[in-house]
């Protein structure tokens, strides 16, 4: 094949890939614009810092937007520790060829392909049934406590969600780091710990955060697996315990757009909200970009 046809198959491809990514970013787009279109417009203060009132038609959605931030938050303290240990174990400490990392690593894969609402029957039975219940009857003399729909529950449930994500992501992070970085710590006597808590982990803090900000903005938009583990339908009141149950937006807009009886009266409130569920998601993310690329030049000024 002579040059000029490869030059018109590569432009071809050029185009096409091109087209391709011009199309997602129109759709997403049109998808934003249609949403702040019909929303913005009923935006308001008191929207956003007052509970809902008669049949969540009037007033705002505070409880939910704080129960979303507070779930995000457990979650996220849950499921990074625990993610990140997974894969510095995966990576650093498990011998090559072993049967249980096999093991693990195909649990991670499998888990990461399970529905979310699977996720939301496992908190239910474990969490809840299991968990909750037996912290009742050991602290508590069988009175229910813990053994009730909550956020705790609710957080761990999209922990194990998001856990895939963040593995996955580490170990990318961890996999990418010279081999001679290692080497060198080893030289100077430095033990495995030392290497990874001081050279491993630091270099791979960026791969870390990337896994936390994909696990922060499924955990923002998930409904299913808190469905049966923690949401509440309707509760103006703020959750100020670990046990007690919340409102979230992304559940809030689910009733709203199932369950309203008049769907005209909370259509304006639906968009609105779903225009805040955005904002909010954004806001996190791009407070996680920020605290990556302020650590990233850190260490590159700390080099």
């Amino acid at each position: 094949m002579s040059r000029r046809w490869i030059n018109r198959i590569t432009f071809l491809f050029m185009g096409l890939t091109g087209l391709a990514c011009a199309t997602v970013i129109l759709l997403v787009a049109l998808i934003l614009g249609h949403i702040a279109y019909h929303g913005v417009h009923h935006l308001s203060w008191e929207f956003l810092t007052t509970a809902p009132r008669a049949g969540m038609t009037e007033g705002g959605i505070f409880p939910a937007i704080f129960g979303t931030v507070f779930l995000v938050l457990l979650m996220t303290i849950a499921v990074v520790p625990l993610g990140v240990c997974t894969a510095v174990y995966l990576q650093e400490y498990a011998p090559a060829g072993s049967k249980l990392v096999h093991a693990v690593r195909l649990a991670i894969q499998n888990l990461a392909g399970v529905p979310a609402i699977v996720f939301g029957l496992f908190g239910l039975g474990f969490f809840i049934e299991f968990a909750g219940r037996s912290v009742d009857r050991l602290f508590y003399g069988g009175q229910l406590h813990f053994g009730q729909p909550a956020i705790l529950w609710a957080a761990l449930t999209m922990a194990l969600l998001t856990l895939p994500t963040v593995v996955v992501a580490t170990e990318e992070a961890l996999r990418v780091v010279p081999r001679g970085h290692r080497e060198a710590a080893y030289a100077l006597g430095a033990t495995r710990w030392q290497m990874v808590r001081y050279v491993l982990l630091p270099q791979a803090t960026g791969g870390i955060l990337t896994g936390t900000i994909l696990a922060v903005s499924r955990g923002a938009g998930e409904v299913a697996p808190i469905l049966f583990t923690g949401a509440a339908y309707y509760l103006p009141e703020l959750p100020r315990r670990l046990n007690h149950q919340f409102m979230e937006l992304g559940y809030h807009v689910y009733v709203m757009a199932t369950q309203s009886p008049d769907v005209d009266a909370t259509k304006p409130i639906l968009y609105a909200t779903v225009f805040v569920l955005l904002t909010l998601t954004f806001l996190l993310n791009f407070s996680a970009v920020v605290l990556r690329a302020r650590i990233r030049r850190r260490l590159a000024e700390g080099r």
